[in-house]
């Protein structure tokens, strides 16, 4: 398997995802802006997303998978098969009560994640029934994160990146459709998330059936592989989902804010997920199987080279990501949400939110490459120490920036504690030899900053002044769309002159 070949299917597949989510995201602050009705569904969406990406996504993807990694190298179809039957049956039951109880207590929920909101009725009622609404979205995801991490230990890539897809288009014809049939309107987006984790799990189907791996209901609780799994997963909980928690940490904080700051924060960590998800969730996505099978066959030299090499790419795409977000905070938001009831007053708010995540936007994604060189080795004590430290230092950081910074200061927060949680991973991979940098470091790194600089220097004289993308005007799509072709083509350029070939990065995995 070439992994950049993966790299690349995987990358277009959420691109297009991503683009639909701009577009989604477009329609709805088109229909809605950012006040009472969307702060009540983004906190109601969040609370059953936090729960997909800290236990299916999260905890459940990086115990299973190197597990079913394992089976398949030492044991064979037959016990894999029978292990991934088991599973299911029990992630299936586990999910349907956690749902089912999260419908029963929202109000309790919304109460302790959203106190603020406890000082309008009005806000509150509606935020609890669109959380009920929502609240299942979380067993159709768990069993999309077990029928991906299945297509993804047969290198079957594309059909789990494409699935987002699905909960995007739900979504837009929900805004644009079905908030003709709610009263309120906003109660579309609901229904819009529930029909959405339906789609993504019902095309996943057909492509299990394809490898011989679609589940069938087996119930059996003192399965040795079903044990290991779930001693693996209650560590792994926070090992994995630290930054989701600290978002929920900092959606309480913002309920005391100001009226909109959580749609600030809200479209900002949006702007933030296009990179991420694009190069950090795919490398995540790709690495870990491979990380899993050459570990289990104890190729450690593979395992380190993988980690490098994963290291190298992100560090390439990454860091000129980072930068071009913080400088085109202005021209991307008003471009893309600055329409309808989302005014040039929303624009700027969110940009100080977006410039301030934008420092921690490496620290995040080195995270994705770097904790999967633990659970790959089945390693889950590490992780969750250094994820519980810095945890406890997002919440200090909250503490003294939120009163100067405000919203800004909790996206400021977040960054910097990914980028601490980035570094103890990787010191924690090197001290105990797992991790060995390979030969030309230096030269990488100087080249690349010498990259950024020349593209950051093209964007930064291309925008102009800010106040000229504040009004309205048809060329802002075209003016937008140049700058990031000199920004991006400068960047490459310059790589191509110090000598950087694409062959020099292509790479097979396990």
């Amino acid at each position: 398997m070439n992994l950049l070949r993966a790299l690349a299917t995987v990358s277009g597949m959420t691109l297009l995802s991503r683009v639909l989510g701009f577009v989604r995201d477009f329609v709805i602050a088109n229909a809605f802006g950012a006040g009472m009705a969307t702060d009540a569904f983004f906190v109601a969406f969040r609370l059953p997303n936090l729960l997909r990406r800290l236990f299916a996504e999260g905890a459940f993807s990086q115990a299973f998978v190197p597990m079913l990694a394992e089976y398949r190298s030492k044991r064979g179809e037959t016990d894999t098969k029978m292990l991934v039957d088991r599973v299911a049956s029990i992630l299936l039951l586990a999910v349907s009560a956690v749902a089912l109880i999260g419908m029963i207590a929202t109000p309790v929920i919304i109460y302790l994640t959203a106190p603020g909101f406890g000082n309008d009725p009005e806000k509150f009622a509606l935020t609890v029934s669109l959380t009920r609404i929502t609240f299942p979205y979380i067993v159709f995801m768990s069993l999309v994160a077990l029928a991906a991490g299945v297509l993804n230990t047969w290198s079957k890539f594309a059909v789990p990146a494409f699935t987002p897809v699905m909960l995007n288009l739900a979504m837009i014809a929900g805004a644009l459709i079905l908030t003709h049939y709610f009263d309120p309107p906003i109660m579309a987006l609901g229904w819009a998330v529930f029909i959405g984790g339906a789609l993504q799990l019902s095309i996943q189907i057909p492509a299990l059936r394809r490898i011989g791996m679609l589940p069938r209901f087996d119930l059996a609780w003192n399965d040795e592989g079903v044990r290991r799994i779930l001693k693996l997963m209650a560590p792994a909980v926070l090992g994995v989902s630290v930054s989701q928690i600290s978002l929920l940490i900092n959606t309480i904080f913002a309920s005391y804010l100001e009226s909109g700051s959580v749609s600030w924060l809200y479209y900002a960590d949006r702007m933030m997920e296009f990179p991420a998800g694009m190069l950090g969730a795919a490398l995540g996505t790709i690495l870990l199987p491979s990380l899993a099978k050459t570990h289990a066959t104890q190729q450690h030299e593979e395992f380190s080279a993988l980690l490098d090499w994963g290291l190298r790419i992100t560090l390439l795409l990454t860091l000129p990501a980072a930068l071009a977000l913080a400088i085109l905070a202005v021209p991307l938001l008003s471009t893309l949400f600055q329409h309808g009831a989302f005014t040039a007053e929303a624009v700027l708010r969110t940009r100080e939110a977006l410039v301030a995540y934008s420092i921690g936007l490496t620290g995040l994604i080195l995270v994705k490459i770097l904790a999967p060189g633990f659970y790959a080795r089945q390693d889950i004590r590490t992780p969750v120490k250094i994820a519980l430290f810095t945890l406890a230092i997002t919440q200090i950081m909250n503490f003294a920036l939120i009163g100067s910074l405000k919203h800004a200061g909790l996206a400021l927060s977040t960054g910097l504690a990914s980028c601490a949680n980035a570094f103890l991973l990787y010191r924690g991979l090197r001290t105990r030899g797992v991790y060995k940098p390979a030969a030309g470091w230096t030269g990488f790194v100087l080249k690349l900053l010498l990259a950024i600089t020349v593209m950051g220097a093209v964007l930064w004289y291309g925008m102009g002044a800010e106040a000229d993308w504040l009004h309205p005007h048809s060329s802002r799509i075209a003016r937008l769309s140049v700058l990031v072709v000199l920004g991006s083509g400068s960047y490459f350029a310059t790589l191509l002159i110090c000598g950087f070939r694409i062959k020099d990065f292509k790479r097979r995995g396990a």
